[in-house]
């Protein structure tokens, strides 16, 4: 079966990957066109891109879907089928013009959580579970016929980048699956049910990640790891458009405003002093301490600066009561 595949960012890359490796034949890849990035304004191609390149398989990056001569190329391919992982949307010209359609990889137990933040979302909600989907693309953004889902549990301290790389590698999974089954034509279809599509994923926004102090504690603290880019000790994901973190606002004793990111943190339900009051020892732990609760700041990231723990920060930082948390 002659595939296609679109995608961007490394959790496509990982999903091309792992199919170019399962033997699927893959003609063609399609992302996004190379950027320049930083002041030298180095061009940057896209991680799917270097993948394919890698795997010596042909790679186009149109500006523009409904470009005649990209969709002309398409068609000359006489693709069976293509497959899409975080690739914007395809218009229909596109998307019907397999035999057997487009499949979809999404990050969330369809219908709910469309949209393009889901992994971000389900955290910030606290939710217990969520899970992936492979579904066939129509009109509507994520509201295809669904051929698979998977389901993942989460803990209480699952962070945004941890639940990136489980979905990553249980979701190429996933789609190697619903490629046999599609290919074996030993699938069903079910129709969503939108009275069901209670939860959305829209995008995030630079407010959303605005810490508010005035939030619970596990409010603020699910925030925290709904935007985290931690994966483990001495390991950060790099990716902002999937962990952007929280942020606030330190200002010091000198009056000077720093941003901040808060990339890990702990919360309790109790509170022993005023609100956004500051708790620390000077070496190993600073706490924020709120209305209903107090916050535990793990890891933090200055503005310019590398992801440290918080005893590296108070190694350079002597915190006083004039500290300003905002």
């Amino acid at each position: 079966m002659k595939i296609v595949f679109f995608g961007t960012p490394f959790f496509a890359a990982f999903n091309l990957e792992f199919l170019f490796k399962k033997k699927h034949n893959i003609i063609s890849v399609i992302s996004a066109p190379d950027k320049e990035k930083g002041r030298g304004k180095k061009i940057i191609p896209t991680q799917v891109k270097l993948k394919a390149n890698s795997l010596q398989i042909e790679v186009k990056t149109p500006l523009s879907l409904e470009n005649e001569k990209f969709i002309s190329y398409l068609k000359t391919l006489d693709a069976d089928l293509f497959v899409v992982v975080a690739f914007r949307k395809l218009p229909k010209s596109i998307w019907t013009l397999p035999k057997y359609g487009t499949v979809n990889l999404h990050t969330s137990l369809l219908p709910n959580y469309r949209g393009a933040a889901p992994i971000n979302r389900v955290l910030i909600n606290d939710e217990q579970e969520t899970g992936l989907t492979t579904f066939f693309i129509d009109d509507k953004i994520d509201c295809g016929e669904i051929i698979s889902q998977e389901k993942i549990n989460l803990s209480d301290d699952t962070t945004a980048a941890q639940l990136h790389n489980i979905m990553m590698k249980k979701g190429s999974k996933l789609l190697d699956k619903t490629i046999d089954l599609i290919q074996n034509n030993n699938f069903s279809k079910s129709k969503q049910e939108n009275k069901l599509a209670e939860k959305k994923a829209e995008k995030l926004t630079k407010e959303l990640t605005k810490i508010n102090w005035k939030n619970d504690a596990k409010e603020i603290h699910n925030l925290v790891r709904g935007l985290s880019p931690f994966l483990s000790e001495n390991e950060i994901l790099k990716d902002i458009s999937i962990c952007p973190a929280a942020w606030f606002y330190i200002t010091n004793e000198n009056g000077k405003k720093i941003r901040a990111k808060l990339i890990l943190s702990t919360y309790s339900n109790q509170t022993n002093s005023n609100f956004l009051s500051i708790e620390t020892d000077q070496k190993s732990f600073l706490k924020i301490n709120l209305n209903n609760g107090s916050i535990h700041i793990n890891k933090i990231q200055l503005e310019g600066k590398k992801v440290i723990n918080i005893s590296q920060f108070l190694l350079g930082h002597k915190v006083n009561k004039k500290w300003i948390i905002s």
